[in-house]
């Protein structure tokens, strides 16, 4: 993993650069551009805020909107969501590089994570800025959003390594994914507060390790929670995703040499 890290960072301008093309690719041919990345989230906030808060009277935090308390739970999933849609099929639509017998192919994946990142650090602000229109002072607990970040990378990276690697020669991957991420939406508690399920469940609801970066964005800009004290949630949340990331990686360099026949 440490030597994962180093190649990472002696290869950064690269994987930035490319990162950079995948972003401009999504949106080349449209007349609107890139406003259409934004505009699925923002409609889907919308739309649960009228349902939620209109429609059901919804409001899990007292004196606070319902979108205020929906938005650091679904932003998160936005991008976690993303990533592994399009990291899935990573080298199928790098098939030309991956070819290339010098090109290090095992940066693909993160491209896509990288490329992502441009869009939800524009969302992070988009955040930011909606909680001062509504009245709320910048917080110090703003800053635990770098540490989740953090989580929310490592969790989705190392899927996108397993998710990319399996899908060279499984073709089905794509579609598992999907329902899996259809499915992972509703059990997190992105729309629903966990504290109204019954609590002899709480314990199987966070077994989801997205549970523990929604509860995080939440704890740094509506309860002002620190990460320090669920250390509980903390060390399996790592273990966990350390598990995948590992996984992910071994597995990806493991059926590497067998890529380029295959694609």
């Amino acid at each position: 993993m440490i030597r994962q890290i180093k190649d990472i960072i002696n290869r950064r301008q690269l994987i930035l650069t490319l990162a950079a093309s995948d972003f401009k690719k999504r949106f080349i041919g449209s007349y609107l551009g890139v406003f259409w990345i934004f505009m699925q989230p923002i409609v889907s906030i919308v739309i649960y805020y009228f349902v939620f808060q209109i429609g059901f009277k919804s409001n899990p935090v007292e004196n606070m909107p319902y979108v205020l308390w929906l938005m650091p739970g679904i932003i998160p999933w936005f991008f976690f969501n993303d990533t592994l849609q399009s990291g899935v099929s990573t080298l199928s639509s790098y098939k030309h590089l991956v070819k290339k017998m010098v090109f290090r192919i095992d940066i693909l994946p993160l491209i896509k994570v990288v490329s992502s990142l441009f869009i939800h650090f524009i969302f992070i602000f988009i955040l930011m800025l909606v909680f001062l229109i509504f009245g709320e002072s910048p917080s110090v607990w703003w800053l635990q959003t770098i540490y989740y970040l953090i989580c929310n990378i490592m969790l989705v990276t190392g899927l996108v390594y397993l998710t990319s690697a399996i899908n060279v020669f499984v073709k089905d991957t794509n579609q598992i994914v999907s329902i899996f991420l259809q499915f992972g939406f509703w059990i997190a508690p992105i729309m629903w507060d966990i504290s109204r399920m019954p609590e002899e469940i709480h314990w199987i609801l966070r077994l989801n390790p997205f549970t523990y970066i929604v509860d995080g964005f939440r704890d740094c800009f509506v309860y002002h929670v620190g990460f320090w004290t669920k250390p509980y949630m903390a060390l399996y949340f790592w273990i966990f995703t350390l598990v995948i990331f590992m996984g992910g990686v071994k597995l990806f360099k493991k059926m590497e040499p067998h890529f380029a026949d295959v694609l």
